[in-house]
């Protein structure tokens, strides 16, 4: 299969680009989309230890603002991308995605979703992880323990000549079999000097299916896992996504880099498992 991967390599980028529109990436411009992942990675380290009870998301959002544009030298993406207010995303406990910063307080037993992209020098780089704010009970500790087994579980499946099917059958089938289910309305992507790109990377799906990986592709996996049931619900002010039956939810998000025998995580900062 690889032999034959290898001998389509030319041509087959030449389709991607044309027939889906994907954007191969160069090895040295994932060079480049690695500084960025390793500083929006650096925004979730830098975050932490202020990730407690009684804070407030919008405090949360002003301090990776700040971080962002002033010590790092960076822009936060999603300040005023398609009208999105702040600088980073805060979806806690029954939030699936796309939070809103702002008036609400952290309490002993939360679960947050931190969603931090950054731009360095015209690229993108991606990620977003759980915390836990005091003791959280089981269910919240567990839901964010499967949805990161799901992430993981999905990265490492990535290598060439596997399809984006394989790699959300492996994220569906894991979170299926604890008894937890997966978002369908929201997905990863792909990701460059552009936020979103093509192609689109769903949480589930059959193997075989969908597009064929090759080097220098390079997208998110970002799978949403509920503790309840998968539908979802869209609030009022356009971007605030919750589970509709107020289920926890649980993200986990890396950048990564298809490469010649493997995958390559843009955001993962030195000595850190994934």
């Amino acid at each position: 299969m690889f032999k034959s991967w290898r001998a389509r390599r030319k041509s087959g980028a030449a389709t991607l680009r044309q027939s889906m529109g994907i954007i191969l990436k160069s090895k040295d411009e994932i060079e480049q989309m690695r500084v960025a992942g390793q500083l929006a990675g650096d925004v979730l380290r830098m975050i932490a230890p202020h990730v407690q009870a009684g804070i407030t998301t919008g405090e949360l959002d002003d301090i990776c603002h700040r971080y962002i544009t002033e010590e790092q030298q960076a822009i936060p993406a999603p300040l005023n991308y398609r009208g999105f207010p702040k600088s980073i995303c805060t979806s806690v406990n029954d939030v699936i995605c796309h939070g809103i910063p702002g008036d609400k307080v952290l309490k002993d037993g939360d679960i947050v979703n931190i969603d931090i992209t950054v731009i360095k020098d015209g690229w993108h780089g991606d990620t977003s992880k759980m915390f836990l704010v005091g003791k959280p009970n089981l269910k919240s500790r567990r839901i964010c323990e499967i949805a990161h087994e799901c992430m993981v579980l999905g990265i490492e499946a990535v290598r060439p000549g596997i399809h984006l099917g394989d790699i959300g059958h492996t994220i569906q089938r894991h979170a299926e079999s604890v008894g937890c289910s997966v978002v369908r309305e929201y997905c990863g992507h792909g990701i460059g000097r552009t936020f979103h790109e093509d192609p689109q990377v769903l949480h589930y799906g059959k193997p075989g299916t969908g597009v064929e990986l090759v080097p220098g592709m390079v997208f998110t996996i970002e799978p949403m896992i509920n503790l309840g049931r998968r539908e979802t619900k869209l609030l009022r002010d356009g971007w605030t996504v919750k589970t509709r039956d107020r289920s926890l939810s649980a993200q986990w998000e890396h950048t990564l880099a298809v490469t010649d025998d493997g995958f390559d995580v843009l955001t993962r900062l030195p000595g850190d498992d994934l």
